[in-house]
């Protein structure tokens, strides 16, 4: 008793009364007592996976009823389904080239008249003209 007596005075809170050590420390009693029990207090879980099993068999059920069906039923022959598409003239088609086209020659720009490329800068106050 008097080891929980210590421990409740250590986890005092300074300024309070003393009985929040005590407090704190039921705290923290019920807290790790939530985590060792946690795994076991799953409730209605046999329940949930029992609903599931039952809906994973109806399932299954039904596929084996529809693949059942689909390889019961006769198919029906190719060779009876085919209709053969009517036939393209190819006579009006143009044949394919066998030499590559003939690119027309490069355009060369016309040599300039005037012996200079840039405009001329008419700047204020230049008078040479």
């Amino acid at each position: 008793m008097a080891l929980l007596q210590e421990l409740a005075s250590r986890l005092a809170i300074p300024g309070l009364p003393g009985w929040t050590g005590l407090l704190a420390l039921l705290l923290l009693l019920l807290a790790g007592l939530a985590y060792l029990l946690m795994p076991f207090s799953v409730f209605g879980l046999k329940g949930r996976l029992d609903s599931l099993e039952a809906q994973l068999d109806e399932i299954q059920a039904e596929i084996r009823s529809l693949s059942l069906q689909l390889s019961g039923a006769p198919r029906r022959a190719v060779a009876d389904d085919w209709v053969e598409l009517p036939r393209r003239n190819r006579a009006e088609e143009e044949p394919p080239r066998v030499t590559p086209p003939v690119p027309p020659p490069a355009a060369w720009p016309e040599p300039s008249r005037g012996g200079r490329a840039e405009p001329r800068l008419d700047w204020p106050g230049d008078r040479r003209r």
